[in-house]
């Protein structure tokens, strides 16, 4: 398999690439130091499994693999990071696997078993995409094409979708980071799914509201995104 390391820092490369070369199904082995060189390099050589650093300065981990989830058939992505608590931004983004630095022999191996030597991406790529939340301490998901739109609420972002609602702690920007082909903003307390959207309508006020299949909620639009929305939908 071919595998490209990203990674700002050349010991923490260093590292994976030692350990890879100790496994014989690692043929090819590439790294780059920052998100743009990582999807440069993409371009040349595509490989089967992408080892990326979640924070990197300019474009972190997770949008460069927001990146890679477009392309037609997209490697499988290992995230690697210093902080554990971006596990649950990571299994957004349908992640192969997850190491917390520094990387051991052992958890290296581990991930590469379960990757097998045949990649996930191809399965991955046929799974819906879904959005990740916990309640009680139990890990639940939510399929993105069934979200009608999403709302700040306090601390938390409430996600409305077919039969049911859910809080979640991501916050409006983080979703819309995460998940640009799915999400518009509306309002600054305000997306929508903008397969969702029906109509777009001017009331007496002169402001504008959208209404959305399958909900019979009509959501207000902020005149600062108005513009926005009308060339979304132009």
């Amino acid at each position: 398999m071919k595998a490209l390391i990203v990674d700002d820092e050349p010991l923490a490369r260093a590292r994976i690439q030692r350990l890879l070369a100790g496994i014989s199904q690692y043929t090819f082995i590439e790294q780059a130091s920052n998100g743009q060189e990582a999807l440069a390099q993409l371009k040349k050589q595509p490989p089967d499994i992408v080892f990326l650093d979640v924070d990197m300065p300019q474009m972190n981990g997770l949008a460069v693999a927001q990146q890679l989830n477009q392309l037609p058939v997209p490697p499988a992505v290992v995230f690697v990071t210093a902080h554990p608590e971006h596990a649950l931004d990571a299994l957004q983004l349908s992640a192969a696997g997850y190491l917390v630095k520094p990387v051991t022999e052992s958890d290296l191996l581990k991930v590469t078993e379960q990757l097998g030597r045949i990649t996930r991406a191809h399965i991955q790529k046929q799974k819906p995409q879904t959005l990740c939340y916990q309640i009680a301490g139990e890990l639940k998901s939510i399929e993105l094409d069934t979200v009608i739109y999403a709302a700040a609420e306090d601390k938390y972002t409430r996600i409305v979708f077919d039969n049911g609602n859910a809080l979640v702690e991501q916050s409006l920007k983080q979703l819309e980071q995460l998940y640009p082909s799915y999400f518009l903003r509306i309002h600054r307390k305000t997306l929508v799914n903008k397969s969702r959207i029906a109509t777009v309508k001017r009331c007496q006020d002169s402001s504008h509201k959208v209404t959305l299949i399958d909900c019979d909620e009509e959501l207000e639009i902020s005149r600062r995104e108005f513009k926005t929305v009308k060339q979304a939908l132009s």
